[in-house]
């Protein structure tokens, strides 16, 4: 009789909390987050893990009553809030031929099924995830900006002065949930995953929550059923039929050269890209060679306007030549400068 109290006490209090709850709104944070393109885990997991375990250890082998199972539930509801990622380091795409090449693959498989629309990554926002992180306020976003600084000179030791050409060619998925282009070399992902590992080490030193140990796989996400809510409903595993002629598609090439710090939640910029706290740039004197090309170009330029200028020159006064040769009136400043020329002549004498 005690035990069936007890649930029927644990249901009403269980039906009390559903009806007490109002329903999440559109842009929540797990809409938000849905956005961002992961690997094959569900982004909470990676971070509910140490808190998870803390509550089973605590709440193992004790005797509860239905208010305290409750009690425990929420807890753990918040735990997994608290711990949540809410930034990354992006590596942006910023390539006009990548871009460009995801658009046309996303056009082709909305043609074949719209409903996939929603699921969708804006070319504003295409980028390679390199880290996540949970920032819990500025003080935490000010150390992570000071993480990201120091970490340049290691990657740039990493780099060795060498520029990093990010190949993408080719489509690939996790679990038929979430389409992404791949990178073409291995070397590439080595370096990446090297970079990686170096920035997470001078992170977790400053004391930043970061994900767990996963093995870390560099991908261009550029579709993910998770976007969208009432898509997961309709649809709920992507058909690789959809994308099969791009399958071996090579799509450009990415220089490295920024990593960025980037908020999930804050606004987006207006091009469609995320919220940027700071940046690191690698390779400053390849980004000055478009301004000595455009000096160049300014040379040439003058140098092709005297030219043409001499030319035009040239040309008048051989036709003015010829019009006091036959007689015809010649200009005011020709007939100025041949009475000076008389001038000159007689004074000679």
């Amino acid at each position: 009789l005690e035990n069936v109290q007890q649930i029927k006490i644990f249901e009403e209090n269980k039906k009390k909390t559903q009806e007490e709850e109002e329903p999440c709104p559109a842009d929540s944070v797990d809409s938000l987050m849905a956005e961002m393109p992961f690997v094959d885990t569900d982004i909470e997991d990676e971070f509910v893990m140490h808190a998870t375990s803390e509550i089973n250890i605590k709440k193992k082998r004790k005797r509860t009553t239905g208010k305290e199972i409750e009690e425990g539930s929420e807890t753990k509801k918040k735990k997994k809030r608290q711990y949540q990622p809410n930034y990354f380091i992006s590596l942006p795409i910023t390539n006009p031929e990548i871009t460009g090449s995801i658009q046309a693959l996303q056009d082709a498989i909305i043609q074949k099924d719209q409903r996939l629309s929603k699921a969708m990554v804006r070319s504003g926002s295409l980028h390679v995830t390199m880290l996540v992180m949970h920032l819990s306020n500025e003080e935490d976003v000010s150390i992570a900006v000071g993480a990201l600084s120091d970490s340049k000179g290691f990657v740039e030791d990493l780099l060795k002065g060498k520029t990093v050409d990010l190949s993408f060619q080719g489509i690939d998925h996790f679990r038929n949930e979430v389409g992404f282009v791949k990178l073409a070399k291995k070397d590439h992902t080595a370096i990446l995953t090297e970079i990686a590992d170096t920035m997470k080490k001078i992170f977790q030193e400053k004391g930043i929550l970061t994900g767990e140990e996963r093995a870390f796989k560099p991908h261009l996400t550029f579709m993910k059923l998770s976007k969208s809510t009432q898509l997961r409903k309709q649809v709920k595993k992507i058909d690789s039929s959809l994308y099969e002629d791009f399958k071996s598609h090579y799509f450009g090439d990415e220089i490295l050269h920024r990593l960025d710090l980037c908020s999930m939640l804050k606004k987006k910029q207006p091009n469609g890209y995320y919220y940027c706290e700071s940046s690191i740039v690698f390779g400053e004197k390849h980004a000055a060679e478009p301004d000595d090309a455009e000096l160049v170009s300014l040379s040439k330029r003058l140098v092709e306007n005297a030219v043409l200028k001499a030319v035009q020159q040239y040309l008048e006064e051989t036709q003015n030549k010829t019009r006091q040769t036959d007689g015809s009136p010649v200009k005011t400043e020709e007939g100025a400068s041949g009475s000076k020329n008389e001038s000159d002549n007689d004074n000679s004498k």
